[in-house]
């Protein structure tokens, strides 16, 4: 008889922890959007804010806010060959959508990406090395934006020089990431080396955990360093620039709200609107709520006032920020959802057909 295994969780202690994480979020939730951000501003003074922008401005945001979704797609398209556009999309909306509506969403996210690369015909290892490179230059830009934000904070004179230490924190935590990286790529041995060290680390929590076994990762190590060279040399460029206009794209729907609202640049300049909105993506990688949802919108707020922003303004332009990037991809992910099982129906009912015959 099959024992289980002690360090699978059970499904009642799976069950138990969702919920946790729900009431977790949606306290954190409460707590911010009917408690501290009242405190803050006067909600009938953000709501005048809101309604005195014109059809022109409400227009041209959602223009950047359709461009900004559209650019996630670029990445992807770099980073999986035979990915065609409505693939892509299909996708990516689905999965932005996902990653918005439940705890821990990205994870979540993670499974849908794989479910649709799957059906779309590609194998395992490539979708492997296509989400191990996306999330790695994810990783690097959002490591990269607060130290260059901070930097030109410096150089402007707009910051205090008491952030060029933090800035050289968050440098030396980028070279260590890409020396690793690069290291990894540079021969067999030395990604057989790292897999092994790595490897090394992962042992302790699986030792506490009851399994001893270690993990194949020099072997992994490896093959991934051969794959990830093959797709990285005539496109690691290319990844990288579609990489910084997508993480643009989404600074550059913040920047036009704050203006659009009145918040002049003699008082948010794009530099301090940059470093705020690096800081607090930072600071939301941390999964307490769908899609960092009140978290993003306080930790905003605040930087953005102290600033120098208007209350009123900068909340209301944090606002719409959030619809825009928060919410608007909610309805379009349900659609392409809707769309790709459609395709997945069309395809499956031929075979289903000769079964039956």
């Amino acid at each position: 008889m099959a024992h289980p295994d002690p360090a699978v969780p059970s499904r009642s202690l799976v069950r138990r922890r969702l919920a946790l994480r729900v009431l977790l979020a949606a306290a954190v939730v409460g707590i911010i959007y009917f408690r501290l951000l009242p405190k803050q501003v006067d909600v009938a003074e953000v709501w005048a804010t809101l309604r005195a922008m014109t059809w022109l401005e409400l227009v041209t945001l959602l223009a950047v806010a359709v461009w900004n979704l559209g650019s996630y797609l670029l990445p992807q398209l770099v980073a999986l060959p035979g990915l065609s556009l409505r693939q892509a999309a299909l996708e990516s909306h689905t999965s932005t959508a996902v990653g918005n509506l439940l705890p821990a969403g990205q994870a979540v996210a993670l499974g849908v990406t794989w479910r649709f690369y799957s059906s779309y015909g590609f194998g395992r290892p490539e979708i492997t090395l296509s989400l191990l490179v996306q999330g790695l230059w994810n990783n690097f830009v959002k490591l990269a934006m607060p130290v260059v934000a901070l930097g030109l904070l410096v150089l402007s004179r707009r910051a205090a020089g008491e952030l060029a230490p933090v800035a050289m924190v968050g440098v030396a935590v980028l070279a260590v990431a890409l020396t690793g990286f690069a290291l990894s790529l540079s021969s067999e041995r030395r990604a057989r080396r790292i897999g092994a060290a790595l490897a090394t680390l992962a042992v302790l929590p699986r030792r506490v955990a009851g399994r001893v076994a270690r993990p194949p990762w020099p072997e992994a190590a490896v093959r991934f360093r051969a794959q990830a060279v093959s797709l990285l040399g005539p496109r690691w460029h290319w990844l990288t620039l579609t990489t910084l206009v997508s993480h643009l794209s989404l600074f550059l729907v913040l920047l036009l709200a704050l203006r659009h609202v009145g918040v002049a640049d003699s008082q948010v300049s794009w530099v301090e609107a940059l470093a705020a909105f690096a800081l607090v993506r930072l600071l939301a990688a941390v999964p307490i709520t769908p899609g960092g949802l009140g978290v993003v919108e306080l930790g905003l707020a605040t930087a953005l006032v102290l600033a120098g922003g208007d209350k009123a303004q900068v909340v209301a332009a944090v606002l719409v920020f959030r619809v825009l990037t928060f919410l608007l991809p909610i309805p379009i992910g349900g659609v392409t959802y809707w769309l790709w099982r459609r395709a997945e129906g069309r395809r499956e009912a031929p075979t289903d057909a000769r079964v039956t015959a």
